[in-house]
C-alpha cells in the first residue's frame, strides 16, 4: 500500500448515556490520528448501521469494530484496535 491512502472511515449512530441515537465523532479521535499520523487522508462517512466502524482502502474493507470498543477521544497511540486498524490499513492492497 502506499505511504499515502485515503481511508473511508465509515461509522454509524450510536446511543449516548440519555438513549438518544445519533453519529458521533468523539470515539473516533484516536483511530483518525493515528491514520493521520501515518501520512493517509481520512474521510469520515456516516453510514446506517447502528455502532458499526468500517475502514475502507481502495473500494474494500480492510478492518471492522463496534464503536463503542474504541477508547473515547485521545491521540489512539494506547488503543489496541486502532494499532491493529493501522495495521490493516498498512497491509491493504
Amino acid at each position: 500500500m502506499p505511504e499515502k491512502a485515503l481511508v473511508t472511515v465509515r461509522f454509524g449512530p450510536s446511543m449516548n448515556g440519555s438513549g438518544i441515537v445519533q453519529h458521533r465523532v468523539a470515539r473516533l479521535q484516536g483511530l483518525r490520528a493515528v491514520l493521520v499520523s501515518d501520512g493517509h487522508k481520512v474521510v469520515l462517512e456516516e453510514i446506517l448501521d447502528r455502532d458499526s466502524v468500517e475502514l475502507m482502502v481502495n473500494g474494500e474493507i480492510v478492518f471492522q469494530c463496534n464503536i463503542k470498543e474504541l477508547d473515547f477521544g485521545g491521540d489512539g497511540k494506547l488503543d489496541p484496535l486502532c494499532e491493529e486498524a493501522r495495521h490493516a490499513v498498512l497491509k491493504a492492497y
